[in-house]
């Protein structure tokens, strides 16, 4: 794709793929689930365009990265994924250098936990979608979704090992993700048992949204029918161990100078406590550092696909302020 590099990086166990192109600072761009380095297609050549080493890898359990235990959800703890990163910047960085990281989804959690263990790697932070994840001290994450949003919320629905999986599977690699891309309502995603996405159930026809392609569908579809679901589904299995490791790092900031964008459309903007925690002063008490929150109009999750020019440009907006 238009000069795309792509090579495999020895890192923490793992043998990660890397899709790269561009000279400068680098920029290291984290995907989120169901993604792959391929979220990032166009932020990748904005930014070598713009003079910067762009750098994004399939993370743990996605797409040509290999050597994640699939089969041990243990192995997928927030550590496991900023462990990755961390070996990842040791392979392709000379000593002392810092990269610019940029994060959506699962992605951005991986960032800011990055940002919070590791400040001395980061130079400056965009991050998508999701921001910093306010730890309960009582409750998981798991926990806390269940109570809110019932059993058919997609986290509760994604614990129980190969449940999930099989629903997935049944219905087709490619119409799970064009059904989960076309997402775009303001409220919680549901994955009720036995009738898989709520908004869009079984057979439904689904017309893409003209920011995405048969051909994108294509790519995406053919990694996760090589993976399957797992590595992804287990990011969540995770969250309670997760949750018990980082106690240590309860009411902990990220204190390197960051940027955050989301879309008005977003489940994320809209669940409990959210929007008043973005706009109001809890964000800026987490992350002191923080220097701009922008919402975007009209635009659900999967936003760096959605709008890539315009989150293009905000990236390297905040990057030349360096």
């Amino acid at each position: 794709m238009e000069g795309i590099e792509h090579k495999t990086v020895s890192a923490n166990g793992l043998n990660i793929h890397i899709a790269q192109k561009g000279q400068g600072p680098l920029v290291l761009l984290l995907h989120g689930f169901p993604e792959l380095w391929y979220s990032w297609r166009h932020q990748i050549l904005y930014l070598a365009d713009h003079g910067y080493r762009a750098v994004a890898p399939d993370l743990r359990g996605f797409g040509e990265t290999t050597g994640a235990p699939v089969n041990d959800h243990t192995k997928f703890t927030i550590h496991h994924l900023v462990g990755d990163v961390i070996g990842l910047l040791d392979a392709i960085t000379s000593e002392g250098e810092k990269a610019f990281v940029v994060g959506h989804d699962w992605g951005a959690i991986i960032a800011w936990h990055l940002c919070m263990f590791r400040p001395d790697r980061v130079k400056g932070l965009v991050n998508l979608s999701v921001p910093t994840s306010f730890r309960n001290p009582n409750a998981d994450l798991v926990e806390m979704m269940r109570a809110a949003y019932g059993e058919d919320h997609y986290i509760t629905r994604f614990q129980k090992p190969g449940d999930i999986e099989a629903e997935l599977t049944k219905l087709g690699t490619r119409t799970a993700i064009k059904k989960f891309f076309t997402f775009r309502e303001p409220e919680p995603f549901y994955f009720p048992k036995g009738i898989g996405f709520k908004h869009s159930p079984g057979d439904t026809p689904v017309t893409l949204p003209p920011w995405l392609a048969e051909e994108d569908i294509d790519y995406f579809a053919t990694q996760l029918e090589k993976t399957g679901w797992s590595g992804g589904i287990n990011y969540y299995r995770a969250l309670h161990l997760t949750w018990e490791l980082t106690a240590a790092w309860q009411d902990a900031k990220v204190t390197v100078p960051s940027k955050f964008i989301i879309g008005d459309m977003d489940l994320i903007y809209h669940m409990r406590g959210v929007k008043d925690y973005i706009l109001g002063d809890g964000f800026k008490q987490d992350v002191p550092f923080l220097e701009d929150v922008i919402v975007m109009k009209d635009v659900a999750h999967w936003i760096n696909q959605e709008k890539p020019h315009e989150i293009s440009k905000y990236i390297v907006e905040f990057l030349q302020k360096f």
